[in-house]
């Protein structure tokens, strides 16, 4: 949605709305990838820890960075702070997260902001919707909260992946456990799970627990750890990337009602080595389709539909940060295969498509040591 062990760490500041700079061209710096990739890479820019990418459909893309700042990057490479911005609790995992257009974007310019909100007694997952205003100094107008996940306190792992169903009337909120553990288990918690909301924030109706109110309403799936990636395929199916402990990094094809198992079973084990049940036949769990060991700490997720690689239709990418590598999962009806796993030789955070097919990554660095790079076949 993270990490030099399997976490970078910046100190804890608050970050508050932003005003709009001038147009900036990154100024030029050494890049340099692996050789033999099967992709030519591209340097398009530097962001300063950049969580995650979106494109508008004119090719322009938002880039979140977590200290706090929201980014508007034209087509000819300049980049503008977008004004207007929710005050975050960075550091850690925490701070400014996803970004995501509203289904009707072309009519109504909203977006969806994902952040760890200070809160009275530490801070908390919120979601956020606004309008995007064009101009000189772009901005965010009638920003509104309209979802929190009722954590405050310590702790990492937010999740804060967005995603809309594929009849565009829903939305998807991924929430980590904070690592407490015992969240995940909790159906009276909105954390550790995937969440199901209107576009307003509310709880959607259809969901298994509708009925009885609260945090249930708004569950989809439970047992999660630190879901970062939520993307759906083709068939409208759900996939989800999941960090598990020491080990055990998941993808999980998400249906509702299912329990994932976190904290009580899991394919990797407790960071002070105490073990963890594996993942087992008849344990009331959902299993993964596939898993890691030693971890990859997956970022972001996207499955690809575009014309650029034709022979990659359909198939998964995932942001691997520890694992510094971008890799391919192949997707087939509900069954998941590990495809390729190409070496960065940086820790990369997100993956996107953009319009004309192409793919596109951020790295994962501080002091706008987090390159953009768009990914075109050699």
């Amino acid at each position: 949605m993270t990490r030099f062990s399997r976490y970078a760490l910046p100190l804890l500041v608050m970050a508050g709305a932003g005003t709009a700079s001038v147009a900036q061209v990154a100024a030029p710096a050494a890049f340099k990838v692996p050789d033999g990739l099967p992709f030519a890479v591209s340097d398009q820019g530097q962001f300063d820890t950049p969580f995650a990418l979106a494109f508008l459909p004119d090719g322009r893309i938002l880039v979140t960075e977590k200290p706090g700042k929201l980014k508007l990057r034209a087509t000819d490479g300049s980049v503008k702070n977008v004004a207007g911005v929710p005050t975050v609790a960075p550091g850690g995992q925490g701070g400014m997260l996803d970004v995501a257009l509203a289904p009707d974007f072309a009519k109504s310019r909203t977006i969806y902001l994902s952040y760890s909100e200070p809160r009275p007694n530490g801070r908390s997952l919120a979601l956020a919707r606004a309008t995007l205003k064009d101009g000189a100094v772009p901005g965010l107008e009638g920003l509104k909260v309209i979802f929190r996940a009722g954590s405050d306190g310590t702790g990492e792992q937010f999740g804060g992946n967005i995603a809309f169903s594929p009849d565009r009337k829903l939305l998807y909120l991924s929430a980590g456990e904070r690592q407490r553990f015992t969240p995940s288990q909790d159906p009276d918690q909105a954390i550790g799970k995937i969440l199901r909301l209107t576009l307003d924030g509310k709880p959607a109706p259809g969901n298994p627990n509708y009925a009885a109110g609260g945090a249930r309403a708004e569950t989809w799936s439970s047992g999660h750890r630190n879901p970062y990636g939520l993307s759906f395929d083709k068939q409208g199916r759900l996939w989800e990337i999941e960090m598990g402990p020491k080990g055990g990094d998941e993808v999980n094809l998400i249906q509702p009602g299912k329990n994932y198992g976190w904290p009580k079973a899991s394919n990797g084990s407790n960071y002070d080595d105490t073990p963890i049940p594996d993942h087992a036949p008849g344990d009331g769990f959902e299993p993964p389709k596939i898993w890691w060991n030693p971890s990859i700490s997956p970022g972001g997720l996207m499955i690809y539909s575009g014309k650029m690689f034709p022979a990659w239709q359909g198939s998964a990418f995932i942001a691997a940060l520890s694992g510094q590598a971008l890799i391919r999962v192949s997707l087939d009806g509900d069954k998941a295969a590990k495809a390729d796993q190409w070496t960065m030789g940086m820790r990369i955070r997100d993956v996107a498509q953009a319009p004309d097919g192409a793919i596109w990554l951020l790295q994962d660095g501080r002091g706008n040591g987090g390159h953009l790079m768009r990914l075109t076949p050699r």
